[in-house]
């Protein structure tokens, strides 16, 4: 059994006591920041462009891409997914005393960073806190985020605005509000296999795939590896699937096995990416006699797109081909314990601004994440300027 720890520590001002209000000073705001994406036809061919700005590719290409989308007829759930996340945020802050506006903007689709950003400075804002809905340590899940931040903020400024000071929330991946959710989703997508073959259930944890190359350089430099080792992407997903089985085994008496598998790959096919993809993992389960599986999106915020097409869709077609039973697990989404657990975080950096030393919650072996990247952390192929960490533009 891996190595537990959980703490929540009101004294040293990361989460209140019965009498206590909490503080979330220097913060005067939370930003979410997401990824965003199309909420109808029309907009997917340019959400996309966004998304690939820079890249090449043309629209044709675009327009073949976005037939997932149109196979939902355009719109992606993210969006909806992240107005019910501020919602339970704004709920959950109003319920502890935390006087604290929460605004919401995205890298690719309305709102857009930029626009948020402009607003929150004209609101007078002038400390925020950022949660990304991404949790784990990668070049697209961290630094691409910090780059937004610092052209966002670059753009404010070339408008004869003030910027504000921006500070990016630690990776949650291990934080109890986080992990307990998908442990419950674990358990349930078990409920709903046959009693027959419940027992002797798969666990296959998805995550999304990477390049290998930004897989091994991803966290800071001293978790970088060679060779497909994966670095701190790899060895946290790993962390919080072991955490997950043996919650699932104490809770059912069942050990199941598992394995940390990958989805929604895309870029030229001679790049190498993580592997197994789920697709292959399931054929290879069916191969060995493996009676069921569950799918686990524990990479994933929420059911997003690429939850909804590459695991409901593509994953379920492929299990349906083979006879196989399967069932998917659901992403934490608008979960209350993952509300209070942003609270957490939120109130703990703040007490670690103040000079405080704050405990900090987090289940496995790894421990709390940074709360400041360091220099050389989840590097980009070419350099650009990131905020939010040890070498961000002065």
């Amino acid at each position: 059994m891996p190595e537990q720890s959980e703490s929540r520590a009101p004294s040293a001002g990361g989460s209140p006591g019965p009498d206590t209000t909490p503080d979330a000073a220097p913060y005067d705001a939370l930003l979410l920041l997401s990824f965003g994406g199309p909420e109808g036809p029309d907009d997917v061919v340019p959400f996309l462009e966004n998304v690939t700005r820079g890249r090449g590719i043309p629209r044709e290409r675009l327009k073949e891409v976005g037939q997932h989308y149109f196979r939902f007829g355009g719109v992606s759930p993210i969006n909806a997914q992240n107005r019910e996340l501020l919602q339970a945020l704004r709920k959950d802050f109003a319920e502890h005393g935390l006087d604290l506006p929460v605004y919401w903007g995205n890298r690719n689709w309305a709102p857009y960073l930029t626009d948020t950003l402009r607003e929150m400075v004209r609101d007078g804002r002038r400390r925020i806190a950022v949660l990304a809905t991404s949790a784990y340590a990668s070049y697209s899940g961290c630094r691409q985020y910090r780059e937004n931040l610092a052209d966002a903020l670059a753009a404010l400024q070339a408008e004869g605005l003030r910027p504000p000071r921006v500070d990016k929330l630690r990776h949650y991946f291990n934080h109890a509000g986080f992990v307990r959710p998908m442990v419950d989703g674990v358990l349930a997508a078990l409920a709903e296999l046959p009693e027959a073959v419940r027992d002797r259930a798969h666990l296959a944890f998805t995550t999304h795939s990477i390049p290998l190359s930004a897989a091994d350089t991803s966290g800071p430099p001293q978790d970088h590896t060679e060779g497909g080792e994966g670095g701190a992407y790899v060895a946290q997903h790993l962390d919080v699937a072991e955490v997950i089985a043996e919650e699932v085994r104490q809770e059912t008496g069942t050990a199941h096995p598992w394995q940390l598998v990958y989805q929604s790959r895309s870029g030229a096919p001679h790049i190498p990416w993580l592997e197994p993809d789920i697709c292959d993992h399931l054929e290879e389960l069916h191969g060995a006699g493996v009676p069921a599986v569950v799918m686990a999106p524990i990479g994933f915020v929420s059911d997003h797109m690429e939850v909804k097409y590459d695991l409901d869709t593509e994953a379920a077609d492929k299990a349906a081909e083979l006879g196989l039973p399967v069932a998917r697990a659901a992403t934490v989404g608008a979960d209350p314990r993952f509300a209070a657990a942003v609270r957490d975080l939120v109130l703990e950096r703040a007490a670690a601004e103040r000079g405080r030393n704050p405990e900090r919650c987090a289940l496995g072996a790894l421990g709390p994440s940074h709360d400041l990247c360091p220099a050389g952390c989840c590097p980009a192929r070419t350099p650009r300027p990131a905020a939010a960490g040890a070498d961000a533009p002065a």
